[in-house]
């Protein structure tokens, strides 16, 4: 089974950077779309970003778009997300999810089956 390790999670101050990382093991992500998703205390898991197989398609939540930056290296077999300027309510924990392309290429998180443990990412001064 496809098995997604996150990192690069951590502590930033407002208008800091960070770059989350999702590898994968056992199995190329040649053949998955990529979600990034995150969870807050007591709120709603929410879509961040998605990417498409080949990575000509990615699509981003209007609450980061413009800061965050969705990158898939297949030859690494990792998808990563830039975030800059993150802001205090960028505090989640991410995941990282895959759908198989078969699926065909959607940013909904009920169509990925396979999920990464999560990273906490907290933004406070």
């Amino acid at each position: 089974q496809l098995q997604l390790v996150e990192s690069g999670g951590g502590l930033v101050q407002p208008g800091g950077s960070l770059r989350l990382s999702c590898a994968a093991s056992r199995f190329t992500l040649d053949y998955y779309t990529i979600g990034w998703f995150r969870q807050a205390p007591g709120k709603d898991l929410e879509r961040v970003s998605c990417i498409s197989s080949s990575g000509g398609t990615t699509d981003y939540a209007d609450s980061v778009k413009g800061r965050f930056t969705i990158s898939r290296d297949n030859a690494e077999n990792t998808v990563y997300l830039q975030m800059n300027n993150l802001k205090p309510e960028d505090t989640a924990v991410y995941y990282c999810a895959a759908s198989p392309t078969v699926h065909g290429y959607i940013c909904s998180a009920w169509k990925y089956p396979y999920w990464g443990q999560g990273t906490q990412v907290t933004v406070s001064s």
